[in-house]
C-alpha cells in the first residue's frame, strides 16, 4: 500500500528495562514521496577522528625515500605503499594527504623540549600549542571533532563519543612539567575544556544504548547474565508489523549485531574475572579485554552501530598512547611499540616499525569494511561518512613533527571525491586540512590552530 504522509520517525527509541536503543536508518523513515538519493538529507556527514601515536616509518628520511607511507605518484594514479597497502580494497574512498608539518606540537621554548609525548595527543586534532602547565590551568584549542559536534551534534542523543585503547590514568603531573591530561585524550570542547575518553567497552556500550537507569540496575542486569535486548522483545511483533521485507532485514541483521557485541563483552568479563590475577593487563577494567585487536575491534563496531543508528556523529578514537611498550603479534614483531619507534634511523629497525604501521592501517580497514558493508539511505556509512586518520608525530626517533602521517577516507556525502594523493608544499600546516575538512562538512571556519589556508583536495 502507498502511502502519502506516514513514517517512521528517524528518532524511533526502542525503550525497555536497561535498554533505549536507537533504529537504523530504514525504508520507512523516509516520507512517502521523496527520493531515495534524498534521503542523506535526514542526517549529516559521520565524522570519525582516530589517532594513532608515535609517527611513522615513512616520516624517516629512510622511510620517506622509501615510500613506507607516501606513494610515489601524486593525484589519482597514486600506488599502494607497504603501510597503506591493507586499504587497497577503498581505494575509491581514500584520499592521502603527505608532508604536512604539526608544529604546534613541538617545542616553542628551551623550557619546552622533552616534553612532545605531553604536548602531541592534545596538539593533534587542535593544531594547538598546549600550555605548559602540571596545575589546572591548562589550555589548548577546540579539536577538530568537537567543532563539527557543536554544529552536527545538537539534535543527537550524544553528541559525540570520546573512545581510547591505553590511558595514562594519572592526575596532575606527569612529566617535563605538563599535566597528564594534556596526553590522555584528544578530544577539547574549548581550550580549557578536555573531554574524557572511554576505556572499558561495556562502559561504551552502556552509554549508546543503556536508557539512564543507575549503575546499580545495570550492575544487577549483568549479574542475571540478561541481554539488554531481552527488555524490548514484546515491542518487536508490532514494530516488524509496521515494516516492509527489506526493513526487517535490516532491523534483524542489526539487532544480531548489537547482541553479538554484547555477548563479546561478556565473554570477556567473565574471563577476566576468573583469570584477572594472572592477566597480562591486571589494574584494566573488566570490560577490557587483553587482546588489543579484540579491543581495537569492538570499539570500532562500537563506532559503526552508533553511526548506524545516528547515536552520535562524532566519534575520536585514540587507539594508543605514546609510550606504550605493548607487543603487536599480528605485525609479525616482536620489538615493543616504544622501542621500536626509537629505531636510532637503523634502516632494518626502520623496516620493523613500518611493519607494526602497516598492522595498525589494517585495523583502519576492518573499520571501514564495516562501514563499507552497513547501508544507509542511498548508500553505505562509508559514503557519508569521513574518516581521519594520523598522528601528531612525524619521525617518532627524534620526536619531531614533520611529514606527519594523514590520510581520510569515505565521501562525506559527496563532498570529497576520494582515490587522491595530494603531496603539499614543504611546511603547510597539518591544519589546513583541518580547514579544509570542515568546510567540506559545511562549517565555515576561518581558522583552526596555525592554519593558514585551505587544500585542494
Amino acid at each position: 500500500m502507498y502511502l502519502t504522509q506516514r513514517h517512521l520517525s528517524r528518532r524511533t527509541i526502542l525503550r525497555g528495562l536497561g535498554a533505549s536503543l536507537g533504529l537504523p536508518l530504514l525504508d520507512a523513515m523516509i516520507p512517502a514521496a521523496t527520493a531515495l538519493a534524498q534521503s542523506a538529507n535526514l542526517h549529516k556527514t559521520r565524522l570519525a577522528c582516530i589517532e594513532m601515536v608515535h609517527g611513522a616509518a615513512g616520516s624517516t628520511m629512510d622511510g620517506s625515500s622509501k615510500h613506507y607511507w607516501s606513494p610515489v605518484r601524486e593525484g589519482r594514479d597514486f600506488e599502494f605503499t607497504q603501510t597503506l597497502s591493507p586499504l587497497e580494497k577503498h581505494r575509491d574512498y581514500l584520499t592521502i594527504v603527505s608532508n604536512t608539518d604539526l608544529n604546534p606540537a613541538g617545542a616553542y621554548a628551551p623550557s619546552e623540549q622533552g616534553g612532545d609525548h605531553f604536548r602531541s595527543s592534545a596538539a593533534y586534532l587542535t593544531a594547538a600549542h598546549p600550555k605548559m602547565t602540571e596545575s589546572t590551568d591548562i589550555y589548548a584549542g577546540t579539536s577538530l571533532d568537537q567543532i563539527y559536534a557543536s554544529k552536527a551534534g545538537q539534535d543527537t542523543p550524544l553528541p559525540s563519543i570520546q573512545l581510547c585503547i591505553e590511558d595514562v590514568d594519572a592526575t596532575g603531573a606527569c612529566a617535563y612539567g605538563y599535566a597528564c591530561v594534556y596526553s590522555d585524550t584528544i578530544s577539547w570542547a574549548s581550550p580549557t575544556q578536555p573531554l574524557p575518553m572511554t576505556l572499558d567497552p561495556r562502559v561504551a556500550f552502556e552509554n549508546l544504548f543503556g536508557d539512564g537507569s543507575t549503575a546499580k540496575d545495570r550492575a544487577e542486569r549483568r549479574a542475571l547474565d540478561r541481554s539488554i535486548l531481552d527488555g524490548i522483545v514484546q515491542q518487536m511483533p508490532r514494530l516488524r508489523g509496521d515494516l516492509g521485507g527489506a526493513d526487517r532485514l535490516r532491523l534483524d541483521a542489526y539487532l544480531t549485531d548489537l547482541r553479538e557485541i554484547e555477548r563479546r563483552i561478556q565473554n570477556i568479563e567473565r574471563y577476566n574475572q576468573t583469570a584477572k590475577e594472572s592477566a597480562a593487563l591486571p589494574k584494566a577494567p573488566l570490560g577490557v579485554p587483553e587482546s588489543y585487536e579484540e579491543h581495537v575491534k569492538l570499539m570500532f563496531d562500537l563506532q559503526v552501530l552508533a553511526f548506524m543508528t545516528d547515536t552520535t556523529r562524532v566519534s575520536s578514537f585514540k587507539m594508543s598512547r605514546d609510550v606504550s611498550q605493548r607487543v603487536f603479534p599480528g605485525s609479525g614483531v616482536t620489538t615493543p611499540f616504544h622501542s621500536c619507534s626509537h629505531h636510532g634511523e637503523s634502516p632494518t629497525r626502520i623496516a620493523e616499525f613500518a611493519k607494526i604501521n602497516c598492522y595498525h592501517v589494517s585495523l583502519l580497514g576492518y573499520f571501514l569494511d564495516k562501514l563499507a558493508a552497513t547501508p544507509d539511505g542511498d548508500g553505505t556509512l562509508l559514503d557519508h561518512s569521513l574518516v581521519v586518520y594520523g598522528s601528531p608525530m612525524g619521525d617518532s626517533n627524534v620526536h619531531n613533527h614533520k611529514r606527519v602521517p594523514m590520510l581520510l577516507a569515505g565521501h562525506a556525502n559527496g563532498t570529497i571525491q576520494g582515490n587522491y594523493h595530494l603531496r603539499t608544499p614543504e611546511g603547510t600546516p597539518t591544519a589546513n586540512a583541518y580547514q579544509t575538512i570542515l568546510h567540506r562538512l559545511g562549517v565555515n571556519a576561518q581558522s583552526i590552530g596555525d592554519s593558514t589556508g585551505q587544500l585542494s583536495i
